[in-house]
């Protein structure tokens, strides 16, 4: 008898150590398509702007676990953001273009999921549309990434505590109910930017929060505009107020964006801007070191950047000159086209100038120049040609091929604008991290991450 109340004893310490050493808060941070070529760049054009030799470390390169995740689907050598996500989200893998189904387009759910059976709040953001494929992937069971109205009720119906990013993208299909109408009904507070947000979120059970205008790149943001560190910090503030910890997914959803449209610049600041989301998340840590889970990972890799072209140089300096991404260069153009009947070639160099650095900062060749001159006669000038697409981006001739001459200029290329099979890196730092060591897929994170929280 002596001996069974003793190895009952001894099995509810065990029991009680275990759920001691469990994190209570999890930061589960997603760079879209932040492959390890783009985390290398961003600090080796930060090192640069130090005189550097070498690389300027980002706060989670510095985490001190660092490994590799493969990204395949279950139908294709390169994922979609859908299957990563799904990947990422809920431990198996899918077929490209779904979320949150297996192979069999049969519903599966995430480790958000799981976090909510057992009382964890949970939050869900994104610099990004809401409803698009990494964030679904968290709520949402469709077998096309692209009912984005089924999402968003998806999305409701879920209930999580905490929802911010871009607004729906389908609100109200003919014929259908509007999303917006069936916010309240879900017992879900609305809040239009942090100023709403501020006044509200004292009252409120659960919160989606919007920004009034859409997400810009950061590289084009103005004074006053949001960003994805403001959703962090609300986000934090919410989930913390409900106890119990939290369970807050976190995704730089623009690095992707500029990958598709092989903007070394853009692409380079947004990876920039993800880490000011994970300072606070740092800084939590800091606070509760004993009691914090931060992992740090991507989707997938995207575009395929090269640093360097073979003769062991790099001027990534120059990317320094680039004040707007390729989409608000191209917004630049429309206007001048609305204001003028016919545009000069001095007019465009003073946009390339102030947009790009060319001429006032950066000299180019008499090749380069040639160039741009050329597609500015074609399609200013004369006004023809389309605008050159990209997966998010429309944008005009002349802006892709300033970002083209950019790239040369900084002696970077990108292979694709698409998804590549490359690895991604992870870093994780807190309580549990020392779990995420050797060679992992990305199936295994979310289920480690499961087991180390006790979500399972």
């Amino acid at each position: 008898m002596k001996k069974t109340l003793l190895f009952i004893s001894l099995l509810i310490l065990s029991v009680l150590s275990t759920q001691a050493t469990r994190p209570k808060y999890v930061f589960y941070i997603i760079g879209d398509g932040m492959g390890i070529n783009q985390v290398n760049g961003t600090e080796m054009f930060y090192g640069e702007l130090t005189s550097k030799t070498g690389p300027l470390p980002l706060l989670f390169s510095k985490f001190p676990y660092t490994t590799f995740v493969s990204t395949y689907s279950a139908n294709r050598g390169v994922t979609d953001s859908a299957a990563a996500g799904t990947a990422l989200a809920c431990g198996e893998k899918t077929n490209n273009n779904t979320i949150g189904v297996d192979a069999d387009s049969l519903p599966i759910y995430s480790i958000a999921v799981a976090a909510q059976k057992k009382n964890i709040p949970v939050g869900i953001i994104t610099s990004g549309e809401i409803d698009d494929a990494t964030p679904a992937a968290f709520f949402a069971h469709q077998i096309n990434r692209n009912n984005r109205y089924e999402i968003g009720v998806d999305m409701l119906a879920a209930g999580f505590d905490f929802y911010a990013g871009d607004k729906f993208t389908q609100p109200s299909p003919e014929g259908k109910k509007s999303l917006y109408d069936m916010i309240p009904k879900a017992n879900y507070t609305l809040a239009l930017g942090i100023q709403e947000y501020n006044r509200q979120s004292q009252v409120a059970s659960k919160m989606i929060l919007f920004p009034q205008k859409d997400f810009p790149y950061a590289i084009d943001r103005k004074p006053g505009d949001i960003c994805l560190a403001d959703l962090t910090r609300c986000a934090i503030d919410f989930l913390q107020q409900k106890g119990n910890g939290f369970f807050l997914m976190i995704e730089g959803s623009k690095i992707d964006w500029a990958g598709h449209s092989r903007d070394g610049a853009t692409n380079f600041r947004e990876i920039k801007d993800l880490e000011e989301s994970v300072k606070l998340a740092y800084d939590f840590y800091r606070k509760y070191p004993d009691e914090t889970l931060i992992i740090v990972t991507a989707d997938h890799e995207t575009g395929g950047v090269v640093l360097g072209n073979g003769n062991y140089s790099l001027n990534l300096q120059a990317l320094q000159y680039q004040t707007m991404s390729g989409i608000a260069f191209t917004k630049e153009i429309e206007n001048l086209r609305k204001q003028n009947t016919e545009i000069s070639w001095e007019t465009i160099q003073k946009a390339l100038s102030h947009a790009f650095g060319f001429w006032s900062k950066l000299d180019l060749s008499p090749e380069q120049e040639a160039h741009l001159k050329k597609i500015y006669e074609e399609t200013i000038h004369n006004q023809q040609g389309d605008l050159i697409k990209s997966l998010y981006e429309n944008n005009e001739p002349i802006a892709e091929a300033a970002k083209t001459i950019l790239n040369e200029i900084a002696e970077i290329t990108w292979s694709c604008s698409s998804h590549t099979a490359g690895y991604v890196p992870l870093y994780a730092i807190g309580l549990g991290a020392e779990n995420f060591q050797g060679k992992l897929d990305n199936t295994d994170v979310p289920l480690l991450i499961a087991r180390i929280a006790g979500y399972e």
